[in-house]
């Protein structure tokens, strides 16, 4: 099975977020990306639909806006 992928920039919105996740989905059914250490992620990520961070990507590629902790333009930045 494919896993879900949730994208972050490490904002206390996103880390708040990440924990729930992980909790909910499972650890081995989530992979993390944390776009500020991977800046190459950022890409791919904008190329999903994703407009904001924190956000989780399904297996289906449906995008899933979790809250408000940066906008893809302040993670550029």
């Amino acid at each position: 099975m494919k896993k879900s992928i949730f994208y972050h920039a490490e904002c206390p919105v996103c880390v708040s977020a990440e924990q729930d996740i992980i909790h909910l989905i499972g650890e081995s059914k989530v992979e993390i990306v944390h776009l500020g250490d991977d800046r190459s992620k950022i890409t791919e990520a904008e190329s999903l639909g994703i407009k904001s961070v924190p956000a989780l990507v399904t297996p289906t590629g449906n995008v899933l806006h979790i809250n408000f902790g940066a906008s893809m333009a302040d993670v550029k930045d």
